[in-house]
């Protein structure tokens, strides 16, 4: 066994405190890796915070990791001593069921491992995550990270990239398509990008003006008020996408009247109920509201060369490990732009 330094929650109302616990030795399949950076995902705070009701202690954190790969299992094949590499949200699925089968590990059937607060496929052995200075993962659920990247600023990809990278390449979007990203926070600044970089025209939609400048650095060629009743109404039916990162409960009905016929909003954001939708909205004209979880393997993979061809990173701020309490202070305001990620270098000895 593999003994390893992280930081743990080790209940709901305390704070994340130094944890020491033990990793698997690497097996024929499985991948070593010394973690240099951990992203620090907004469902971080409310897992460790017990807000969804299933957490369970003690909780290491962390799901966007991003290191070196420093031991590899004998079967090992796609990676090698010394590559740098990435693991997202999932260390393991069946592997066996219809959507293991089409590379959709995510909505595995029958058992998806999470990064951390889930279990290994025995359904019994803890999983914990990237606040920690290694981890062992099967090859699989590993993905290889150019050279050519910002490493730091590659970690919040495995989690806020590949969330909205996947319902853009599902619903292919493209040239000459209008597509609007909803929220301009962690998941929508690599929205705007994502969406740019495809080819789209973007409309960042935000209920802060202040966000408008940003929003066009990062790649929007318009910005939207969605306070303002007239301009909404003056792009009605106009949008062949949406991407709704909101992370809260809200009201959805505004945003649905901007879909043109066969218009799709995709939901990446909130897991929480939402306000009645109005059937009438959906009916006329014949529009969809769907949504969307992380993707597969293969895609995630996808992803990282499709940032490695166009020099696509998360806008960060990078903390110390020491500083994780303080962190999930800020990050509970938004103070952030546009993701925290954590130098483990600077984890306590």
């Amino acid at each position: 066994m593999i003994e390893v330094r992280g930081f743990a929650a080790k209940s709901a109302t305390t704070p994340l405190v130094p944890f020491t616990f033990q990793r698997r030795d690497p097996g024929a399949h499985d991948v070593r890796i010394e973690i240099l950076y951990s992203g620090v995902c907004h469902s971080d705070l409310h897992q460790a915070k017990g807000d969804w009701g299933n957490s369970v202690f003690p909780m290491v954190p962390g799901h966007e990791i991003v290191g070196r790969v420093v031991a590899v299992g004998s079967a090992v094949g796609k990676l090698k001593v010394g590559d740098f590499a990435g693991v997202g949200c999932m260390v393991d699925s069946c592997r066996e069921c219809d959507s293991c089968k089409q590379n959709l590990e995510q909505y595995c059937t029958t058992h998806t491992s999470f990064t951390y607060n889930g279990t290994e496929q025995d359904k019994t052995t803890p999983t914990q995550g990237g606040y920690s200075t290694e981890i062992v993962v099967e090859e699989r659920f590993v993905v290889k990270i150019s050279e050519k990247l910002d490493l730091k600023a590659t970690a919040p990809l495995l989690c806020a990239g590949i969330t909205t990278y996947s319902p853009l390449r599902h619903w292919k979007v493209g040239p000459g398509q209008k597509v609007g990203v909803i929220g301009l926070g962690g998941l929508g600044h690599m929205g705007v990008k994502f969406a740019k970089a495809m080819g789209a025209h973007v409309t960042m939609i935000t209920t802060s003006a202040s966000k408008g400048e940003d929003a066009k650095r990062l790649g929007a060629d318009a910005v939207l008020l969605s306070t303002d009743a007239e301009a909404m109404k003056a792009q009605a039916s106009s949008f062949d996408f949406l991407l709704n990162t909101v992370p809260v409960s809200h009201d959805i009905n505004p945003y649905t009247s901007l879909l043109k016929l066969d218009g799709t909003m995709v939901l990446v954001g909130a897991l929480t109920p939402l306000d009645g939708v109005i059937g009438g909205s959906l009916m006329l004209p014949r529009r969809t509201i769907a949504g969307s979880a992380i993707g597969g393997m293969a895609e995630t993979q996808e992803m990282m060369d499709f940032c490695a061809e166009h020099n696509i990173v998360s806008d960060i701020e990078v903390v110390d490990m020491s500083s994780i309490n303080e962190t999930y202070v800020r990050l509970a305001k938004n103070d952030v732009r546009y993701r925290f990620v954590i130098d483990m270098a600077t984890m306590p000895a």
